[in-house]
């Protein structure tokens, strides 16, 4: 069928020729993607920018690509074809996808893509594609770290640092909701936003007192200790935690923090990172079984969002590379796309 805005046979995308700087981001036609016998064609509504997003195309995080290489994770949209070997997809389901774009998949950000169809799922009917398409990835990063690695269970008290982020807020949602005990830090403007999500407490990070305050308010010590903010001070996260407590790192890829490790195997304490590009398909379906539940009642949403054109993601990169989106989740919305 014929594409949106380009010549029949060729799609409109943002993609690499080789990697690079945001400056190497370009957007113009490429051949329209074909899909295999376990894949799904999508009409792409909208992606968004991901900081993984920017450690492939920078080279940071070594995956297989081949070049032209359309960049981006994460898509909303609408089947527009499956291959033979597909049940559970047809033409006209609203679905979205949070794995594109790494270790040998092309990305979302064109006006079609081809997503394997044990990486798709259906949107919640009522959930706005463009809503979804915001939190799809931070929550399932938070998913991965509350559950599969810090092994977090009702009752426990569970430390978010950063909480008023994308992923610092998915974490508060996701662990509340979960049955912990959630403690967050932010600044000292977003610690109502921080209780409105389900924290039980909230504290400004900058407080000079906040060590003590934290052993106050937890004097059996924290079970998951999770910092989005990517300092991994180690040190107090050690100090703090109960014994058998979790320590899970997903942020601050070049950070060296010194461990204290004698106290770490005293408590029976452990540190676990990880990143979600080596998630498995399987962990990533469960993850979105829990992400569409509370996308459906409205639990998990986006603080702010900021709506550009698809050419529009070098700008992108470049923003979030510089850290100027404090928290707002940059959607590119594909040219002539209709939201289903």
């Amino acid at each position: 069928m014929p594409c949106r805005g380009a010549r029949i046979g060729r799609v409109l995308a943002a993609f690499v020729n080789r990697l690079g700087t945001p400056d190497e981001i370009r957007c113009g036609e490429l051949p329209a993607p074909r899909p295999g016998r376990d894949d799904v064609l999508v009409d792409v509504t909208a992606t968004t920018v991901n900081p993984v997003d920017t450690f492939v195309r920078s080279g940071d995080y070594p995956t297989r690509v081949s070049f032209p290489f359309v960049i981006g994770r994460d898509l909303v949209g609408v089947v527009t074809g499956t291959g033979a070997g597909v049940h559970g997809f047809a033409p006209g389901d609203v679905v979205w996808c949070n794995s594109l774009g790494h270790d040998g998949r092309q990305g979302a950000a064109a006006e079609q893509a081809v997503v394997p169809a044990d990486r798709l799922y259906h949107l919640p009917e009522g959930v706005e594609p463009a809503a979804a398409v915001a939190v799809v990835h931070p929550a399932a990063t938070a998913w991965l770290a509350l559950f599969r690695h810090g092994c977090v269970r009702p009752g426990e008290t569970v430390f978010v640092a950063g909480a008023a982020g994308n992923v610092g807020s998915a974490l508060v949602v996701l662990a509340a909701d979960a049955g912990a005990r959630v403690i967050a830090t932010a600044a000292g403007r977003d610690l109502e936003y921080c209780l409105g999500l389900g924290a039980a407490e909230a504290h400004d990070y900058a407080d000079p007192s906040l060590p003590a305050r934290l052993g106050s308010v937890c004097p059996r010590g924290i079970d998951v200790y999770l910092d989005t903010s990517g300092r991994n001070d180690l040190g107090t996260a050690v100090g703090l935690l109960a014994p058998g407590g979790r320590i899970v790192l997903l942020a601050g890829a070049h950070t060296r923090p010194v461990l204290p490790a004698g106290e770490l195997y005293m408590k029976d304490g452990s540190v676990r990172g990880f990143v979600i590009s080596r998630a498995t398909t399987g962990e990533l379906a469960e993850a979105a079984d829990t992400v569409n539940r509370l996308l459906a009642t409205g639990r998990l949403r986006a603080r702010t969002t900021e709506t550009l054109p698809l050419c529009a993601a070098a700008e992108a990169h470049r923003r979030m590379e510089k850290g100027e989106l404090h928290g707002r989740r940059l959607i590119l919305r594909i040219a002539g796309a209709t939201a289903p």
